[in-house]
């Protein structure tokens, strides 16, 4: 089989195209695209990846901000730099780094965030929309997944599609807009998670698979039948000492295993990552436009 691997970096620069022009409008209009990331905490992998967005939105003309807190701040003092954020007109996009410190309460601060500023569309008044069909913002990575769709044409019409993983993040948006009456939607989705038995019963039905719950190489060829088309969310680290670092980043799904099988999938890393970046620029600049309408 002449399996098609999903590049989410031709994909990305195929988006990036269209943003440039619509970020050269906003320019001659004396605005630039501006976003205010949150990070609580020193962890590093937030940080690597809050400063790779900082870099796609330089190389794109656009402006970033990030606001690094100690990870012991006291929750109001938090609440205040959003609600200074909310009223400043210079940021068009605000997204707190996610996992918060435990003593903070995650649903209380998304919250606070404006809607019109939440570019990752984790506020309930956006989740909302999106589930009535009739999203302002799509939360970034399951946005990236449905641009892959897109790209590469793979119908979803009428499709079984089985989404493994319940996060607010990925798995329950994803979940919705696949099964809404769009053009990228109209499938016959199944929710499944890490506590649902027997899953590859419902795998094995599957025409496509979005994998988004985080278990390393959970999903193999004995699990998949011919043909069916894959989008692999995970990230996932496992020790390999044959590397530098000591470890090397695999999905949820064996890419190596399945491959012969599978009409398509995305690679990890290479898939669905780099789309999650690309799909908040896009947020914020649409955030931009809405703000000076």
């Amino acid at each position: 089989m002449d399996t098609v691997i999903l590049k989410g970096k031709d994909v990305s620069s195929r988006i990036k195209e269209n943003l440039a022009i619509q970020i050269s409008n906003l320019k001659l209009k004396g605005i630039i695209p501006c976003l205010a990331a949150i990070i609580v905490g020193k962890n590093p992998a937030s940080k690597l990846y809050v400063n790779s967005k900082a870099k796609t939105f330089k190389n794109m003309n656009c402006d970033s901000e990030i606001f690094t807190l100690d990870s012991d701040i006291d929750e109001k003092d938090l609440l205040f730099l959003i609600e200074k954020i909310n009223n400043d007109t210079k940021f068009h996009g605000i997204l707190v780094q996610l996992p918060l410190p435990k003593h903070l309460n995650e649903e209380k601060i998304l919250e606070k965030i404006n809607p019109e500023k939440d570019v990752d569309g984790f506020h309930p008044k956006n989740k909302g929309y999106l589930m009535q069909g009739n999203p302002s913002f799509i939360p970034c990575t399951p946005y990236g997944c449905l641009k892959i769709l897109e790209y590469y044409n793979i119908d979803t019409n009428g499709k079984n599609i089985v989404v493994i993983g319940r996060s607010n993040i990925v798995g329950k948006p994803i979940a919705s807009l696949l099964s809404q009456n769009t053009k990228y939607g109209n499938g016959t989705v199944t929710l499944c998670h890490s506590r649902t038995k027997n899953l590859s019963d419902f795998t094995k039905k599957a025409d496509i698979i979005v994998a988004a719950v985080g278990i390393p190489h959970l999903i193999n060829k004995d699990m998949i039948k011919d043909g069916v088309h894959i989008i692999d969310v995970g990230i996932n680290r496992i020790d390999d000492k044959s590397k530098d670092k000591g470890y090397r980043v695999v999905g949820d799904v064996d890419f190596d295993n399945v491959l012969e099988k599978v009409s398509s999938i995305t690679p990890v890393p290479g898939g669905v990552g780099v789309m999650t970046v690309t799909m908040l620029l896009s947020n914020t600049v649409k955030a931009a436009f809405n703000q000076i309408k």
